[in-house]
C-alpha cells in the first residue's frame, strides 16, 4: 500500500473528473471566496484542462494573494509579488473570475448564487472557501479612526495611509 498523496485524488464517479463529451455536459462549479484555499481549489480543478465550468466570486478587488507573507507588503513587496495567480492566469484556465463581487445569496433549492452586482449563476456543485473574519475584541475605542484589522491588502493600505 502506497503513501497518501498531499493533493486530493479525483473521485471516479465524480462528473467533474471526466472530460465532457460536449460543452452542454460540463457541470458548473461555483467557488465562493478567492483566497489561498479558493485559488488552490481552482488550480486543482483546472490543472489538466477545464472539465467543468468554474466560476469564482471574490469580494476583494484583486485575485488571491499570499496572506502568509502579507507583512512583506510593508517592506516593499507589491500586490503582484504576493499574487497567487494573475487575472490572465484565471482567463488562460477558463475560470470565470468575478472580482469585487461578494456572493450575497445562495438558493440551495434552485441551486443558484447571486452576487452583490446582481449576477446569478446556476451551479451543479458549490464550494464555500470564504476564509475568516478577524476577531476584534469589544474594547472601548475600537471603532475610532486609527484602529485597524490586519487581514487584507486593503487593510495594509489603510494602515500605511
Amino acid at each position: 500500500m502506497g503513501t497518501p498523496s498531499s493533493t486530493p485524488s479525483r473521485i471516479e464517479n465524480d462528473p467533474t473528473s471526466r472530460p465532457p463529451t460536449s460543452d452542454a455536459e460540463r457541470p458548473t462549479v461555483v467557488v465562493i471566496g478567492n483566497g489561498m484555499v479558493g485559488q488552490r481549489f481552482c488550480d486543482l480543478m483546472t490543472e489538466d484542462g477545464a472539465h467543468a465550468r468554474v466560476v469564482t466570486f471574490c469580494e476583494e478587488s484583486q485575485p488571491a494573494y499570499d496572506r502568509v507573507h502579507l507583512s512583506e507588503y510593508f517592506s516593499g513587496k507589491s500586490a503582484a509579488d504576493l499574487s497567487l495567480g494573475s487575472v490572465d492566469w484565471y482567463r488562460e484556465r477558463g475560470i470565470e473570475l468575478h472580482l469585487g463581487e461578494r456572493a450575497v445569496a445562495i438558493d440551495r433549492t434552485q441551486r443558484t448564487v447571486v452576487s452583490s452586482s446582481g449576477r446569478e449563476v446556476v451551479y451543479d456543485k458549490l464550494v464555500l472557501a470564504t476564509g475568516s473574519v478577524p476577531f476584534v475584541p469589544p474594547l472601548a475605542g475600537v471603532e475610532r479612526p486609527g484602529v485597524f484589522v490586519y487581514r487584507t491588502l486593503e487593510d495594509l493600505d489603510r494602515i500605511m495611509a
